[in-house]
C-alpha cells in the first residue's frame, strides 16, 4: 500500500508536490497563530487572544477541503496531515484556552491550577481517542472545545464557584458518551446547524469587538445556540422516543 502511494507521489510534478506540501504549511500555521494568541493571553488581552484563536479556527475549517482537493494524502504520503491537524488542534482548542481559563481569575484560586491541569490532560486524552466521533459524525463526549468554553466563561463572568463547577463538569463530560453535534458533518438538520453556527460567528466577532461588553439579547442568542449544539441531539432523540 505504502509502495503504491510512493509510486503515485513520484509521478506527481514538482509543482503539484509543492502545492500539496503548502497545505501542510498552511495547517501548521495554526500553531504559529496559537503562539500569538498565547502572547496576547499572557498580556491579558483576552479579546485579542480569542480573535487569533478565531483566525486559527478558520484555518482549521478550510485546510481539510483544500487538502482533499489537491489529494495531499497521495501526493505527500510521508507527511501525516491527520497527525499535524491533531497537534495544531490541541494547542488552539485546548492548551491556549486552558491557560486563559486558569489565569483569568474567573475560577476559585485554589481550584484554578488543578482545573487547568484537568483541561490539558483530558483534552490530550480526547484527541488520542479513536472513538471521538460516532458513525453519523457526532462527537462522543465533550469534544475538547475549550476555546469555546473559555469564550463563554469570559462572556458570562459567573461567580468563581459556578465557573469552577462548570469547568469541572466539562472535564468529566469529556469521558461521558453523550453526543454533541458536529457543525458541518452531521447531515440531520445541517441547514439549521450551519445557519446557527454562522449567526454564532457573527455574534462572537461582535462580542470580541465590544470586549465582551454586549447586551442581554446578544448574550441570550449566544447561549441559545450553545444549548442547541450541546443538547440538540438529545432533544431530538427524546422527541422521537415519545412519538414512537
Amino acid at each position: 500500500m505504502n509502495q503504491d502511494m510512493d509510486q503515485d507521489s513520484s509521478q506527481a510534478t514538482p509543482a503539484i508536490r509543492a502545492a500539496a506540501f503548502s497545505v501542510h504549511i498552511f495547517t501548521a500555521l495554526g500553531a504559529g497563530l496559537a503562539l500569538i494568541a498565547m502572547l496576547e493571553a499572557v498580556r491579558e488581552h483576552w479579546a485579542a487572544m480569542f480573535a487569533w484563536l478565531g483566525v486559527a479556527l478558520v484555518v482549521d475549517a478550510i485546510d481539510g477541503p483544500i487538502a482533499r482537493r489537491l489529494d495531499v494524502v497521495r501526493v505527500q504520503p510521508n507527511w501525516s496531515g491527520e497527525v499535524l491537524d491533531l497537534v495544531v488542534d490541541f494547542v488552539t482548542y485546548v492548551f491556549v484556552p486552558a491557560y486563559a481559563i486558569t489565569a483569568s481569575g474567573l475560577l476559585l484560586p485554589v481550584a484554578a491550577p488543578l482545573l487547568g491541569i484537568g483541561i490539558a490532560v483530558s483534552g490530550a486524552l480526547y484527541f488520542a481517542d479513536r472513538r471521538m466521533k460516532t458513525a453519523d459524525n457526532h462527537f462522543r463526549g465533550f469534544p475538547g472545545l475549550w476555546n469555546v468554553a473559555a469564550f463563554y466563561l469570559f462572556l458570562l463572568h459567573p461567580v468563581p464557584v459556578l465557573g469552577s463547577l462548570g469547568t469541572a463538569t466539562l472535564i468529566v463530560l469529556t469521558f461521558v458518551p453523550l453526543r454533541f453535534v458536529h457543525p458541518v458533518r452531521v447531515r440531520r438538520l445541517r441547514w439549521l446547524t450551519l445557519t446557527l453556527v454562522s449567526l454564532w460567528g457573527a455574534l462572537a466577532i461582535y462580542a470580541l469587538w465590544k470586549d465582551f461588553d454586549v447586551g442581554v439579547p446578544v448574550t441570550i442568542l449566544l447561549c441559545a445556540i450553545a444549548l442547541y449544539v450541546v443538547g440538540g441531539d438529545a432533544a431530538s432523540r427524546l422527541v422521537r422516543s415519545l412519538k414512537g
